[in-house]
């Protein structure tokens, strides 16, 4: 739910502000409001900002560097310019030491086709009169004259390429590349490489230790910055009144945080105005949902948070989501092997974190349940094997084989999917209205409500007789007359507030429901069928795991037993991996669309919400 809020309007003496704003960030409570034409340019602000964001960065490359289960040093004396300078000193280092591994590797690539020359010799026959030349060309401009006249020697050819010596008195000009040789031959630049990486290991070493003993430090100082920074906004959106004596603020407070504010304010003595926040004033949002719900909250903020006048749509999407991942995913072994790893990441993971582990273990129950009635374990139809210890519940599987010819020919998973996305859509629908009258009273939600009661009317009036069921005559007459009331409702009374003239107010009305008709016939058809993937997602990825492991028996049946297991592993592995990863990215991506699509659209969510930030120590 979203947690109601008071907003405050305070005035305070200007020689006693800054005290004032000391002792109201203690508290930790007020969410400051940001005048409507933001916040002023202020260059002391905007160097701060980008000071976080230089220390914010420095802070994500030096966890790189910190090995596993270590554990880094307390906080203690820094001088934070001297952190980020001595952090990017040892980077910068670093990366003149790769880019020189780097550079003297390919030296020694060029230099490995003139093999493991003597420099030292080379200066010797330079000293006796003689002029060596190395020289490279394409073998078609290689001139077999060159031998002779010249001196040349061919040292390799690598492809088309030849590379040649010339040992001459003088220097001579050829139609040929000339090489320049490094002094260290191929073997030596090798040990310069080996060399110089062992100077960056121990240069990583160093930079290791570093962020084990200053990381703390780091994020210690990158609180205090954004405390800085948080103190300058709050000044930036205060008001200067009454000759620049009295300083004006605005905020917000949750209500089940208002006594310890007041408390503070009565102390401190200062005036301050309490009231109800107006809705189309710009109110922070702060969710409290209980246990279950609050798991699913990172979902809604992928989206947008509501805004105050609506209602949280968490606890709503939760079990539906939750279910749909289920459906998606749609084996219990890859539901199984998510609750093992999100076991053991649940111990390990900070405890800001472990809220997605329990979320994961949440999901992969569901999908073990959704494997289990369906009968499909890591590909294998539990319906179709003839394993004895299953074969008295064989016939209780949700399957095509069990119940396609019950409902018509349609498989039970497809004729699920439609029922629990028809049931989504009319949630969201009564949502919709719940939030109307949230927001404009009764009457204008009596269209909406209309729209329900007529459709499911409809459905239990005409529908039912089509499979066979008869309703008593009264019954039918009640429905029947709850459906001739939703449709004067929905003609004549979609907009109340236009019947200030009736005959234009009436003329209005219908044209509004002509078109919501429209719209509904088309949406209502459209949305129904989008729920449909729950099912082909669910049946791909039984079919894909079956297929593979079809693939890896029949594979293997004709080869020796000990290297066909063998195979058979390895078949298995991948082809589960594959099938694996993509059933995840549908688990995720579908049960979001038609949760931020269908579900959204017809329970009306607006969003735009702004999260509740309060003014408050961050150390």
């Amino acid at each position: 739910m979203i947690v109601k809020m008071k907003k405050y309007v305070f005035l305070v003496y200007h020689k006693q502000y800054a005290t004032f704003l000391e002792q109201l960030r203690d508290v930790g409570v007020l969410h400051v409001a940001e005048k409507p034409q933001g916040i002023a340019e202020n260059d002391q602000l905007r160097e701060k900002m980008q000071l976080a964001a230089k220390i914010k960065k420095t802070i994500t490359e030096a966890e790189t560097n910190i090995l596993p289960d270590t554990i880094p040093h307390e906080v203690t004396s820094y001088n934070g310019a001297d952190l980020l300078h001595t952090f990017d000193a040892l980077q910068a280092e670093k990366v003149r030491l790769q880019q020189l591994i780097a550079s003297t590797q390919k030296e020694a690539e060029r230099m490995q086709v003139w093999g493991n020359f003597s420099s030292e010799r080379l200066k010797e026959l330079s000293k006796e009169g003689f002029v060596i030349q190395f020289f490279s060309c394409n073998e078609r401009k290689f001139k077999p004259e060159w031998e002779t006249s010249y001196q040349a020697f061919e040292i390799d050819k690598i492809g088309s390429t030849v590379y040649f010596v010339t040992v001459n008195p003088a220097p001579i000009t050829l139609d040929a590349d000339q090489i320049t040789l490094n002094t260290h031959n191929y073997n030596q630049l090798l040990q310069d490489v080996e060399a110089q990486n062992l100077l960056l290991i121990a240069h990583q070493a160093k930079i290791d230790a570093w962020a084990l003993q200053n990381i703390n430090n780091l994020k210690h100082y990158f609180l205090k910055v954004e405390e800085y920074i948080d103190f300058q906004k709050v000044e930036l959106n205060t008001e200067v009144t009454t000759e620049e004596k009295v300083m004006l603020l605005e905020g917000f407070c949750p209500e089940e945080s208002e006594e310890m504010l007041n408390a503070l304010l009565d102390e401190l003595g200062i005036y301050y105005e309490l009231s109800n926040p107006k809705i189309d004033e710009d109110i922070p949002i702060k969710l409290k949902n209980n246990f279950f719900a609050k798991l699913f909250e990172p979902i809604t903020k992928m989206f947008a948070l509501p805004n105050y006048s609506e209602l949280d749509p968490t606890p709503f999407l939760a079990p539906f989501f939750m279910l749909f991942f289920g459906l998606c995913l749609g084996d219990g072994g890859y539901g199984l092997l998510i609750f093992i790893a999100a076991t053991l990441l649940k111990k390990k993971l900070k405890p800001e974190l472990k809220s997605y582990a329990i979320l994961g273990q949440w999901l992969s129950m569901m999908t073990i349940v959704v494997g289990v009635v369906t009968g499909s374990f890591f590909g294998i139809a539990l319906d179709s094997v003839t394993w004895p210890w299953l074969a008295n519940v064989k016939h209780l599987f949700v399957t095509g084989t069990n119940y396609k010819a019950a409902l018509g020919g349609y498989d039970p998973m497809m004729v699920f999917a439609i029922v629990i996305g028809l049931i989504q859509i009319f949630f969201g629908m009564g949502i919709n209205a719940a939030k109307i009258i949230k927001q404009h009273g009764i009457k204008h939600a009596l269209a909406p409500i209309a729209w329900i009661v007529g459709l499911l009317g409809s459905a239990v009036t005409f529908g039912l007789p089509q499979f066979g069921v008869k309703l008593p005559s009264g019954v039918n007459y009640i429905f029947l007359g709850l459906i001739g009331i939703s449709i004067l409702l929905i003609v004549f009374y979609n907009s109340p507030d236009k019947y200030k003239n009736p005959i234009t107010g009436a003329l209005s009305n219908i044209g509004g429901a002509l078109w919501a008709t429209y719209g509904m016939a088309t949406g209502l058809v459209g949305d129904t069928l989008s729920y449909i993937r729950l099912f082909a997602l669910g049946l791909t990825s039984s079919i894909l795991g079956g297929v593979f492991n079809t693939l890896a028996f029949d594979l293997t049946s004709s080869m020796n037993p000990v290297v066909g297991w063998l195979v058979v592993l390895c078949i298995l592995l991948v082809g589960h991996a594959i099938n694996f990863g993509l059933a995840m990215i549908g688990a995720f991506v579908h049960p979001m669309r038609l949760t931020f699509v269908e579900f959204y659209k017809n329970a009306g969510f607006e969003g735009g919400g702004k999260a509740y930030q309060p003014f408050k120590n961050r150390l």
